[in-house]
């Protein structure tokens, strides 16, 4: 192998949940390659370890269907820049975070050029659209998986495969500190507190808000001793989110916005109502009862129910092969549905018990040393590709 002044290692993240995932790998590959140009697209948690961003992340995240037309082309121009200049530059190995509509097909046309491709994570193609196999056969070289159950589904594929522990079961504790959290907050430690997630992307904000914030209204009406807290991705999110309170009449709730603090207002809560996504995840490991919530643009929703092969979207759900918890989606997320469920997670103190031993169960089999596992995998694709040359 070259030496490590010599390489250079391509990634593409193209959401912040791949720059976390993207920003751990790449802790962990540093030390093996110090001297190593890390470059593609990704975020702040790639950039803590000298990855240079060739385009802005911003450029790249989109959510739904129907909402990437009006962004395709200049989503298309970007893969295709970032194409020619790596089969001209040749890296020692090329990263997908996730992001799979982007990066199975560039990873598929640098491995055809002989460019060895690894994709963290793997597509859920346990949940939708298993047809991708074929596709990723075709792109890459090594696939890391974040749960448990994957490994054997790449492996019976025929991609190598390697679980590497999910980097939330790494960040979270085990016993989060509530009364800690809340003091952050400036929150009585007696108080009871909602924490409301509706999403940190602004199509998110756009479909959720509004149901969010009325089940608030309501589940205040029924304790009015209740405290809400709803964290902020950034100013943007910020101030959309208080645009849609506004527009949807509900500026008398009191909430108390959070400027980042995720993870703060979830080990705050007694309770937490949550859009779907990897944020439903965290709310597990947390070990905090929740009501899954989603909803998007309506065409989007019309093609999207018909193409699951399981009865749960929420990961804590799928990961537990049950409904641990209740999913309420699109037209059933109405905020008197989303507060009748939210009321009963408050109120039953024999299942939240339950929840908090399934929920710490759950942690346990997703913690491994991810950053030095995904790291290592990394390694030995390098090594097997210089070897062959």
């Amino acid at each position: 192998m070259a030496s490590s002044a010599e390489l250079s290692v391509a990634v593409v993240a193209g959401e912040v949940s791949g720059d976390l995932l993207a920003g751990r790998l790449l802790g962990g590959l540093r030390a093996q390659l110090p001297g190593a140009r890390f470059h593609g697209i990704g975020g702040p948690n790639m950039a803590r370890h000298g990855f240079v961003s060739d385009w802005p992340l911003e450029r790249l995240t989109v959510r739904g269907l129907f909402e990437i037309i009006p962004r395709y082309r200049d989503i298309k121009g970007i893969q295709n820049q970032l194409r020619e200049q790596l089969l001209a530059e040749r890296p020692a190995v090329f990263i997908g975070a996730d992001y799979p509509g982007f990066n199975l097909g560039l990873e598929m046309q640098l491995k055809a050029a002989g460019i060895p491709t690894v994709h963290y994570i793997g597509p859920q193609i346990w949940a939708w659209r298993g047809g991708r196999i074929k596709k990723i056969i075709k792109a890459v070289s090594h696939m890391l998986v974040i749960f448990p159950f994957e490994e054997e589904i790449y492996r019976r594929a025929g991609v190598p495969v390697t679980y590497v522990g999910h980097p939330l079961a790494e960040m979270i504790p085990l016993q989060p500190d509530e009364a800690a959290a809340r003091r952050q907050l400036g929150l009585p430690e007696d108080a009871n507190v909602v924490t409301l997630m509706p999403g940190s992307r602004m199509g998110e904000l756009k479909h959720n808000v509004a149901a969010f914030v009325g089940a608030a209204k309501l589940l205040r009406q029924r304790d009015h001793s209740l405290r809400f807290v709803a964290p902020m991705a950034g100013e943007k999110q910020r101030q959309y989110f208080l645009e849609l309170v506004a527009q949807a009449g509900l500026r008398d709730v009191e909430i108390m916005l959070t400027d980042g603090q995720s993870h703060t207002a979830i080990a705050a809560a007694d309770a937490v109502l949550v859009a779907s996504g990897t944020a439903s995840l965290e709310v597990a490991l947390f070990k905090k009862p929740m009501v899954i919530a989603y909803k998007m643009m309506r065409a989007s929703w019309e093609i999207m129910r018909h193409m699951g092969y399981q009865p749960w979207i929420g990961l804590p759900n799928i990961l537990a092969r049950e409904f641990l918890v209740p999913e309420l989606l699109q037209n059933a997320a109405s905020p008197e549905a989303l507060a009748e469920a939210m009321w009963r997670q408050l109120s039953d103190v024999p299942g939240r018990l339950r929840l908090v031993q399934r929920f710490t169960d759950m942690h346990h089999s997703l913690l491994r040393d991810s950053a030095q596992e995904s790291a290592a995998a990394v390694m030995q694709v390098i090594a097997a590709s210089s070897t062959r040359l």
